[in-house]
């Protein structure tokens, strides 16, 4: 029987046939394909179980699906294989995938590349651009050849590092399945996936039971797991089929508290509240919170007896700190935060909660190069439990995007009133990812952006422009009065491209002085602004907005990871602008103000 690939494993590979198609220079298909990947590794059920619902029929009613991909997609989950994917491979037997996270490198020069230098693989490239290869061929130059370099160094940096979003799913897969045993009475994901890192370096998973022989053989048996590099009694390391280690432990429900704050971490946080216990003439570790226990009698020794450790809560109480929430739990203040808190009946800063979003305030739809249209993205979002959204598709200087210059944007506005007098219970907004140009000024005129509900700026080009010169580009930009929001601040893609040099101290006092609100891209391969920066806007009084830069209906399920990433800015619910209704969100716009 093949293997039943994740919703991932299928989305990734339809993004490889984008890029594949791409090198042959194919029309319309490529993006096509990008469309149905974006839908499918968002679906909150495996798309083996939507087609063993409904067939080929209930795949072809996935946003951006037509009768051919529908035909592959059966495939896929019926044989765990695609004919037509292994043929494009055959045809330019490249890795595909390493030398696209490679900036610089788009399709057409990876077809080059591979015609005119035999290159495969992201170690040959380096090979080729140390020597002054490549700036003979078209398309490369000197200049290109340079960025190459950089961004392989950069990839390597990033030492095998899993973005969250691909990360955690796999996780909480394993997690639900292990929750489902009888034998098992508590599962839980910690380490820096409990924290919700950007990037991931491993999993751990903690799990109560008393019968760990069986789990144990359980989790061994998941498909998930390729290797096994050693079990024990109390933990077992394996290497999953992505590639990244896990760490599975069995710990006593006695200790739980202890082991799950113990192996949540960081280390540094840790370290703080060993020493803290320390200071009282205790021992923390990872089964429980220890103190002396006299001796009755000379002869014997002192003995150490646990009085805490069931819950992370009764660590923190014992320590005369009020409760941290994992994501602050990175050793930057919390602990002297939550010492000053103790005992006053208020915790840390409240921060934002998971639930607390009322709205989506950067959204793009199949005008540009999203996968739905306005009316599947907003009956998404209301499923969702969402009561507003707004339209920012990009405008016509990324034309790759197909963006909307004046006259197109002027249809949407139209298609925008249509789809809200059809639909109850949302509110759909209209907007604008604009961009920003060079200068600093924007590629739509005041006149059509006035007509807007929301009026987001976003920078797409120019990357390696000074500090200086970058910054003054992005303050011009929100300095512009209709100018709401900034969309992902600096730029960056984890793992692929580094943040735009900018003074980000500078943009926040810019956003202040004119009240632009900052976005939380939550796109995982985003995660835009940075906690430091999240932090650093949360201190000044500046407004954030969670966003889930969703290309498709499936995408709103992306807004957890930009809570998760506010959280770890400290960022409290009045922080975020679209935790509020809408009615109460529009007064915090510069048109409302």
């Amino acid at each position: 029987m093949a293997r039943q690939l994740s919703n991932q494993e299928i989305a990734h590979l339809f993004y490889q046939i984008a890029e594949y198609l791409q090198m042959q220079e194919v029309a319309f298909k490529p993006r096509a394909y990008e469309r149905v990947a974006r839908a499918v590794e968002t679906l909150e059920e495996p798309l083996g179980v939507i087609y063993r619902r409904g067939g080929r029929k209930a795949l072809a009613e996935l946003p951006g699906v037509g009768a051919s991909i529908a035909e592959k997609l059966e495939e896929l989950v019926k044989t765990g294989r695609l004919r037509y994917y292994e043929t494009l491979k055959r045809e330019t037997p490249v890795d595909i995938e390493g030398l696209s996270a490679i900036e610089g490198l788009g399709p057409k020069t990876i077809k080059v590349l591979w015609q005119k230098l035999r290159i495969r693989k992201v170690e040959e490239l380096e090979r080729a651009a140390r020597a002054g290869k490549l700036r003979t061929l078209p398309r490369l130059s000197a200049k290109i050849e340079e960025k190459i370099l950089k961004s392989v160094a950069f990839q390597k940096q990033r030492g095998g590092r899993f973005l969250i979003g691909e990360a955690l799913p796999l996780a909480r897969r394993i997690e639900a399945r292990l929750k489902e045993l009888p034998q098992v009475k508590i599962a839980v994901v910690a380490g820096s996936l409990r924290r919700r890192r950007e990037t991931i370096g491993d999993g751990d998973i903690l799990v109560v039971s008393e019968n760990p022989d069986l789990v144990t053989d359980f989790f061994l048996k998941m498909p998930e797991v390729v290797h096994v590099y050693g079990r024990g009694k109390t933990k077992t390391m394996v290497r999953l089929r992505n590639g990244m280690d896990f760490d599975f432990r069995i710990v006593p429900q006695e200790s739980f508290g202890a082991a799950l704050q113990y192996f949540t971490g960081n280390k540094d946080h840790n370290v703080a509240l060993r020493q803290i216990a320390i200071k009282k003439g205790w021992k923390l570790n990872e089964y429980g919170l220890f103190r002396k226990r006299k001796a009755k009698s000379k002869k014997r020794k002192e003995a150490w007896t646990k009085f805490a450790g069931k819950t992370e809560s009764e660590i923190y109480e014992a320590l005369e700190l009020a409760f941290i929430e994992p994501e602050m739990r990175e050793m930057t203040g919390e602990i002297e935060l939550a010492r000053r808190r103790f005992g006053k009946g208020v915790a840390l800063p409240g921060l934002v909660d998971y639930e607390d979003l009322l709205g989506d305030l950067q959204v793009q739809s199949d005008w540009t190069d999203g996968a739905s249209s306005i009316e599947q993205l907003a009956r998404a979002a209301q499923k969702a439990g969402l009561s507003y959204i707004a339209i920012t598709d990009h405008t016509k200087r990324l034309a790759m995007t197909r963006g909307l210059d004046e006259k197109r944007l002027r249809r949407q506005i139209a298609e925008i009133d249509s789809v809200n007098r059809k639909i109850g219970g949302i509110t759909i907004l209209k907007g604008t990812e604009c961009d920003i140009l060079k200068d600093g000024t924007l590629d739509l005129p005041d006149r059509i952006l006035v007509k807007l509900d929301v009026v987001g700026v976003s920078i797409h080009s120019f990357f390696t422009l000074s500090r200086a010169e970058q910054t003054a580009r992005v303050v011009r930009a929100i300095t512009n009065p209709h100018v709401d929001i900034l969309f992902h601040p600096t730029g960056r893609l984890l793992g692929k491209r580094a943040a735009i040099d900018i003074d980000m101290a500078e943009i926040i006092r810019a956003a202040r002085r004119t009240g632009t609100i900052l976005e939380v891209n939550a796109s995982p391969e985003r995660l835009d602004l940075h906690d430091v920066h999240i932090r650093m806007a949360v201190e000044a009084g500046v407004k954030i907005a969670i966003d889930s830069d969703a290309h498709a209906a499936t995408h709103f399920s992306l807004l957890e990871y930009g809570v998760a990433q506010a959280r770890r800015g400290w960022a409290k619910k009045s922080d975020v602008v679209n935790t509020r209704p809408v009615s109460e969100m529009l007064k915090l716009l510069k048109k409302s103000s």
